[in-house]
């Protein structure tokens, strides 16, 4: 028999409170109610980037290196169209729900996400507490990888034709070799991809995990597409996972509860229960 809502509410609050340690685990379904696209499925993706259905060019099309060698103009245009809209785009309250929550407990908290958007440190969640699994579009590498250095995105500022979806403004090139540069995300098909720095927060969250003796999971918009997040938070929810996915909320209840709802407004009715 499955808990009623109310009775997940208490079950949840009750981890909550008593918890030393917050894991927040986080995929595309998280920045939704911040008004990002999550490119679900194809019209979903060509509703974000109506010029790519001409093209029949799908998100897997696009987030390839191999889209940077052959048509950079349009590669950026699609990487530099989100980078700008990332750094448009204001957390929605869940984000500061999570931190209150966080600052309540002995070891804090610490964030795995799938998303390259830079959405928790825009939040205020700190640099040394967030594990980007995929990458960042906030950092850039070379793409013929002639060195495994990083750099920032900052000076970088696209202009994109929203029509054509291509890059007008001048590509951002490698300051070693004068090559292409391209964001340090992982991709589709990537054997290229820079992943130095991500190695490192990795070893700091598992670090901060085997300190953590109470731990609970909230995990936020994580679907079974790309099921990294999910998988990450079951194996290390030690029966206290609160999963929020209004698509797929499912959990075995040896891992905890799920609500299907979306996430910033899940998050209100927890803390109000706090």
């Amino acid at each position: 028999m499955s808990d009623s809502e109310d009775e997940k509410l208490d079950k949840a609050v009750a981890w909550l409170r008593d918890a030393d340690g917050l894991l927040i685990t986080a995929g595309a379904g998280m920045g939704v109610d911040s008004g990002l696209p999550d490119f679900r499925g194809r019209e979903g993706f060509w509703r974000a980037y109506p010029a790519l259905r001409h093209q029949r060019l799908s998100f897997e099309d696009m987030a390839n290196p191999t889209r940077f060698a052959e048509h950079p103009e349009l590669a950026w245009g699609f990487y530099g169209h989100r980078l700008e809209l990332y750094r448009a785009t204001v957390p929605h309250e869940g984000f500061e729900i999570l931190r209150r929550w966080s600052d309540r407990m002995r070891h804090g908290a610490f964030v795995f996400t799938s998303n390259v958007d830079g959405q928790f440190q825009k939040a205020g969640f700190p640099e040394q507490r967030v594990h980007e699994c995929h990458g960042s579009i906030h950092t850039l590498q070379c793409l013929d990888v002639c060195t495994t250095d990083t750099w920032s995105a900052t000076e970088f500022h696209p202009v994109v034709n929203e029509e054509t979806a291509t890059l007008e403004s001048p590509m951002p090139r490698c300051p070693r070799c004068g090559a292409l540069a391209r964001p340090n995300i992982l991709m589709f098909r990537d054997y290229g991809w820079i992943n130095v720095s991500y190695e490192k927060q990795r070893e700091r969250l598992d670090a901060w995990i085997s300190a953590v003796s109470n731990l609970v999971v909230v995990e936020l918009g994580a679907g079974k597409a790309l099921p990294t997040v999910r998988r990450f938070s079951e194996r290390n929810a030690r029966q206290q996972l609160i999963r929020i996915n209004p698509r797929e909320p499912n959990t075995n209840r040896l891992h905890g509860v799920g609500f299907g709802d979306g996430a910033a407004s899940t998050l209100k009715r927890l803390d109000a229960r706090l």
